[in-house]
């Protein structure tokens, strides 16, 4: 005795498995096999680059960037590059290099200059002030700190020394010129 295969049409009948049955059920997991490629095809607007998601930046976009993102401090002989912060403060100081400042000490442990004009504050109370720290203390007053230590004052962050290390030699006691370039 033969035994019969059955299959479900669409309407979920029965119906002996025939030629036509089985290139239905074929198309069936073909679609649904091709069917999340397809929806984010159709999605992309039939650009498969946007499906694939952005494209990486190029390395003059990356180069930029960290031009952007950087300043130089010179004092004497001595260079320090700066990583400046992400800041409107940061910003505003990097727009206006070169910059010459005559600093002076402050409390055995920075240098601190007041500029002629405001810049933008973004407040916060560090805790702890690190070697290296270039900070906005108020709206006018930058200060570049060399040795580490406690503070209750708040701030608005402009940058950090990249390599602190002879950061407070070079800075040496007393006041001292600074001068703030791009390169």
């Amino acid at each position: 005795m033969a035994t019969k295969t059955f299959d479900a049409d669409a309407g979920g009948t029965s119906v002996p498995m025939g030629a036509a049955s089985r290139r239905h059920s074929w198309r069936g997991r073909t679609m649904r096999l091709l069917g999340l490629p397809l929806l984010l095809l159709a999605l992309s607007g039939g650009h498969a680059a946007l499906a694939a998601g952005p494209a990486a930046p190029d390395a003059t976009q990356a180069t930029h960037k960290s031009e952007e993102s950087r300043m130089w401090m010179t004092v004497g002989e001595r260079r320090f590059a700066i990583t400046l912060a992400d800041t409107e403060a940061a910003r505003a100081l990097a727009a206006r290099l070169p910059l010459t400042l005559d600093m002076e000490e402050l409390n055995g442990n920075g240098k601190k200059k007041e500029l002629p004009q405001a810049l933008p504050t973004a407040t916060f109370q560090p805790g702890t002030i690190r070697t290296g720290d270039l900070l906005l203390w108020g709206s006018r007053t930058v200060v570049v700190f060399y040795k580490t230590f406690d503070s209750p004052y708040s701030y608005t962050r402009l940058g950090r020394v990249d390599d602190p290390a002879g950061l407070a030699q070079a800075l040496g006691r007393g006041d001292v010129r600074v001068v703030f370039s791009k390169n």
